[in-house]
């Protein structure tokens, strides 16, 4: 065997143990826990045969405590690129099996060079997370690895997407990266994100919780919602993230992809026509419109788990991407809260800085009324809704289908705000607030001083319901583009699309708003 085959074979070889990772008996634990490998996730993550590994022989440098006599194959963390549905995409996978994927020094430094490497293709960025957390060994060097990985974050939020997959431990400051992205997944019953885990609680305060309920994928799901998608498993997790970007541009630079799935532009949906109910105060499904209006009835929709009174999702009209905010008559009869203004800014904001229109589907009654609304900060959770639809600069399309009061009216991406198009049914009411609440304003004295009050109060509620519950009066005033028929909604929405998809508009230059946060 020549000098040059031996390199090799021995290139080979030490490529076999770094691949082996923490060892057999790690992996076996591994799979006991219902958990894929840091490589196999991203084998599944990236279309076949195209991931390519980055760092691989990099090691640590800690001689303190031993660490010097310590080998941890790829410093815990596997790096790379490959191509996702055919496009190019970087990431990192954190290696449980090799010391519990803590985060050290070279772990951190591997981290940043694909986030570097990412930013400056413009291609966007996943970490799948599954770590110990900081490793102690190497101190403050641990510390400075997280603080470098969370500027990136910053730097490249708003010019590439990033994505996270908690699919294993993630505490203490490691929980702050995720955070910093702009999707978050989370593995039921093995993904966990927490500052201080159960044992440091019950120390301290006393409480007993478990790592589920502390800190699950359901916890920060439904409560917290700083989590956005809840998945069965590693795979469930992995496949829906190839979905996610199949609606996204890979920068702030580029069009989000065009998809023909073969839906025709112009067919109506007659279903619409019948979906509001002639009782007002009864609720339905406004998934149901978003369903029917969609490119095959397909749509894409994280937080489904909180805030249920509002619904963000991805869909394609016409191939298109496009971002929908609707309010959920079905929970809480639509009305804004401090959950649900949160979940459509953020919501909004990643679709303008993407490039991706937005179509805003109203029927909202007006604010959650309440005390704990109110000392929660509901007047500044809200004005972020006002905030935000004003900054966006993308197409804005409106469709009011029932309701639309007041302030809310006008969180709601009114044409005051920016709307571009905005549209209305028949059964649309716009108004200062509902006719009932107004007739007892305007006429209290009337009401109040009539032989029979009640039949006076219906009276001035039907005077009101006929002038203003309507769209008509809106229209007279150019606030709503077109009154159509519901069955009319899916062709007028794409030809406003391919009418508006080359808009453009300059705001003054400024260094970055004050966002009320």
């Amino acid at each position: 065997m020549g000098i040059v085959e031996q390199k090799i074979k021995d290139l080979k070889k030490r490529r076999a143990q770094i691949k082996a990772m923490g060892g057999e008996d790690a992996v076996k634990s591994q799979k006991k826990k219902n958990k894929l490998t840091a490589r196999e996730r991203l084998n599944l993550l990236f279309d076949r045969d195209t991931f390519r590994e980055i760092d691989m022989f990099v090691s640590h440098r800690c001689v303190n405590f031993g660490m010097e006599n310590v080998e941890i194959p790829s410093d815990g963390v596997v790096t790379g690129h490959g191509l996702i549905n055919g496009r190019p995409v970087f990431a990192y996978s954190q290696d449980f099996t090799s010391r519990a994927g803590s985060l050290g020094e070279m772990h951190a430094k591997k981290i940043c060079k694909v986030m570097d490497m990412a930013l400056k293709a413009g291609v966007p960025m996943i970490g799948i997370n599954d770590s110990g957390g900081a490793r102690i060994q190497e101190g403050v060097d641990a510390l400075s690895g997280y603080g470098q990985i969370f500027y990136r974050n910053s730097v490249a939020s708003g010019v590439i997407p990033q994505i996270s997959a908690i699919m294993g431990p993630t505490a203490g400051g490691a929980v702050y990266s995720p955070a910093m992205t702009d999707w978050i997944f989370m593995v039921k019953n093995s993904g966990y994100m927490f500052i201080t885990g159960p044992e440091v609680i019950k120390s301290v305060t006393g409480e007993q919780i478990t790592f589920e309920d502390l800190g699950g994928a359901m916890t920060h799901n439904e409560k917290s919602g700083v989590a956005h998608f809840a998945e069965e498993s590693d795979e469930d997790a992995i496949n829906n993230i190839r979905e996610l970007l199949s609606y996204l541009p890979s920068n702030n630079m580029e069009e989000p992809p065009l998809k023909d799935v073969g839906d025709d532009s112009k067919r109506q949906v007659l279903s619409l026509d019948k979906i509001i109910p002639d009782n007002p105060n009864q609720s339905y499904d406004v998934k149901k419109i978003i369903k029917e209006i969609a490119d095959n009835g397909e749509y894409f929709e994280p937080h489904q788990h909180y805030a249920k009174n509002m619904v963000v999702c991805f869909v394609r009209l016409n191939g298109r991407t496009v971002g929908i905010i609707a309010n959920q008559p079905d929970v809480l009869a639509g009305c804004l809260d401090i959950d649900a203004s949160d979940k459509a800014t953020r919501f909004i904001r990643f679709c303008d800085a993407f490039n991706i229109p937005l179509l805003t589907i109203a029927d909202v009654p007006g604010y959650l009324p309440g005390s704990n609304q109110e000392w929660g900060g509901i007047i500044r959770h809200g004005a972020k809704l006002l905030w935000c639809y004003s900054e966006a600069t993308v197409p804005k399309l409106l469709l009011i289908t029932r309701k639309d009061y007041g302030g809310s009216y006008l969180a709601m991406c009114s044409k005051d705000l920016g709307a571009d198009m905005a549209f209305a049914w028949p059964s649309a009411e716009i108004a200062v607030m509902g006719a009932g609440g107004a007739a007892n304003i305007i006429h209290r004295k009337e009401i109040k001083g009539a032989d029979d009050s009640e039949s006076k109060r219906k009276e001035k509620i039907e005077e009101y319901n006929r002038l203003f519950s309507n769209p008509y009066c809106a229209a007279t005033r150019g606030y709503i583009d077109a009154v159509i028929v519901p069955s009319e909604t899916r062709q007028r929405l794409i030809e406003s699309l391919e009418t508006m998809c080359c808009k453009r508009e300059i705001r003054p230059p400024k260094k970055h708003g004050n966002i009320p946060v």
